[in-house]
């Protein structure tokens, strides 16, 4: 494969395993492919791998085998992460995989021990009152996603100026999960939107489970919905810390993924039983011409101009 061949993946076993979070990407992260295919051949491996752990894991949490206890697994990945840092050899693939996008990137252990962390929030019931109490889950849910891409993504200056941009990116997604995801979380027993939030609004837990479309409803999604395009802002404004090699990824998902927002919009809020999807011709639209781009880079060479 061309991707591990500009990597310098050689290895049969780490090309397997690479190979395996290449199709959880592609098979989970429709959006977040399509941009991974934006970035230079060398960085796309290390993108598939770090989506794959975080999916993985998700995953164990969200959707567990059945008679599986999702605690237990996760202390299970845990001790794969340890396997990773200590140097040894995981029998998952995709640690496998993880294992040596570490080495190469030189990725904080801290963030995957965050990351852990809110995953196993998730394990009780969920609710917050305050975007403060929300705050560590974010950072371990998102924040560090964001952190953990940056060294793939790389920085025209120190990783420490790109970090507010790098951090507001993952929030930025994960906020938008929230709202996509609102009737789904709720069938789990889980509520992202601060409860002191939506009762400025004068909606309550109980008013949302009833699933009925209410003005009040539709008035707090939409301030949740401004000040999530905030948030996209502030990400916005971190692109310029990227390479430039890696700033049409980076562009892209954000466009598509700040799509799901304007189809929100276009349901009028209503998405307590519905799911805001962006279309296809919609992500065709944004990512094509970049994807050419990278398609003539790639086959002519950025030496040669292509003749019209």
């Amino acid at each position: 494969m061309k991707e591990l061949d500009a990597a310098g993946i050689t290895a049969p076993e780490l090309r397997a395993a690479y190979t395996e979070c290449r199709r959880i990407n592609a098979h989970f992260g429709r959006t977040f492919f399509l941009a991974t295919r934006l970035l230079p051949a060398r960085a796309r491996p290390a993108a598939h791998t770090l989506y794959g752990f975080a999916r993985m894991a998700d995953e164990l949490v969200d959707n567990p085998e059945p008679g599986s206890d999702p605690a237990e697994s996760l202390d299970r990945v845990a001790a794969m992460v340890d396997v990773v840092y200590d140097g040894g050899t995981p029998a998952d693939p995709v640690l496998v995989a993880l294992a040596d996008t570490v080495r190469r990137y030189g990725i904080a252990r801290g963030l995957f021990d965050a990351f852990l962390k809110s995953m196993r929030m998730d394990l009780s019931p969920v609710e917050y009152r305050t975007f403060a109490e929300l705050g560590e889950y974010m950072y371990g849910s998102a924040a560090v996603i964001g952190l953990q891409m940056l060294p793939v993504f790389g920085t025209i200056g120190p990783l420490s100026d790109a970090e507010p941009g790098a951090i507001a990116l993952g929030e930025a997604f994960q906020l938008t999960n929230f709202l996509r995801d609102v009737g789904e979380d709720l069938d789990r027993g889980r509520l992202y939107l601060p409860l002191d939030e939506l009762a400025a609004f004068g909606v309550s837990r109980s008013l949302l489970e009833q699933r009925r479309p209410d003005p009040r409803i539709r008035a707090a999604l939409a301030y949740f919905v401004a000040r999530t395009r905030a948030v996209y802002r502030r990400a916005e404004a971190g692109v310029a810390q990227l390479l430039p090699e890696s700033r049409p990824c980076v562009r892209t998902a954000l466009t598509l993924y700040e799509g799901i927002l304007d189809e929100i919009e276009a349901l009028d809020y209503d998405i307590l039983t519905r799911r805001a999807v962006v279309p296809k011709s919609r992500r065709l639209v944004v990512a094509l011409p970049p994807l050419t781009t990278v398609w003539a880079r790639e086959t002519f060479g950025s030496g040669r101009r292509l003749r019209s």
